[in-house]
C-alpha cells in the first residue's frame, strides 16, 4: 500500500477532499486538491481549510515517508501549524512539502531518548506556478510508551 493510499484510508478528511498523493519520497511530497465547486469559497477558489488541509496532508506524507521504519517504536504528531494566504488561488492547487532538518539529525534525537521536533515546509501552488500559500508544520516523533 503506498503511502498516499494509507493516508486515504486513515485520514477521513484526505479521502473527503479527493487528494491526489502525486510524488511521496523521503525528501518531498506533492499532493494535489482539485477543483471541486463545494470546496470552494466566497471567490470561487479552494476555501482556506481544504488548503490548510491539503498542506498538512502534503508534511504527514513526507513524514511518514522519512520516518516509516520508526513507526514500531514512536508515532508522528503534529505539534503545530501556521499557514500564510499570499495570492488568490483558484483552479486546482498543489501542496510541496520538504523536511527542514535531515531525518538522520531526528532519527539520532529519538535514539538518545529525547522527543524531537523538526519542521516540515510547504508551497501551495496553482497551475501557473505561482505561490499561492506558504505553510510550516512542526511535527514530533513520540516515543510509544
Amino acid at each position: 500500500m503506498s503511502i498516499g493510499d494509507m493516508l486515504a484510508a486513515t485520514v477521513p478528511m484526505a479521502r473527503t477532499l479527493g487528494l491526489e498523493f502525486l510524488e511521496t519520497t523521503p525528501e518531498r511530497a506533492v499532493v494535489a486538491l482539485p477543483d471541486r465547486a463545494d470546496f470552494h469559497n466566497h471567490v470561487g477558489g479552494p476555501h482556506a481549510g481544504a488548503m490548510f488541509t491539503l498542506g498538512e496532508s502534503a508534511s504527514g506524507a513526507i513524514v511518514l515517508a522519512a520516518f516509516g521504519d520508526q513507526l514500531a517504536r514512536a508515532v508522528p504528531l503534529a505539534v503545530r501549524a501556521d499557514i500564510a494566504y499570499k495570492k488568490l488561488a483558484m483552479g486546482p492547487v498543489t501542496a510541496t512539502a520538504t523536511l527542514g532538518r535531515p531525518a538522520a539529525e531526528v532519527v539520532a534525537e529519538l535514539d538518545a531518548g529525547r522527543r524531537p521536533e523538526f519542521p516540515v515546509t510547504v508551497a501551495i501552488s496553482r497551475e501557473d506556478g505561482a505561490v499561492t500559500g506558504e505553510m510550516t508544520v512542526v511535527w514530533t516523533l513520540r516515543p510509544n510508551s
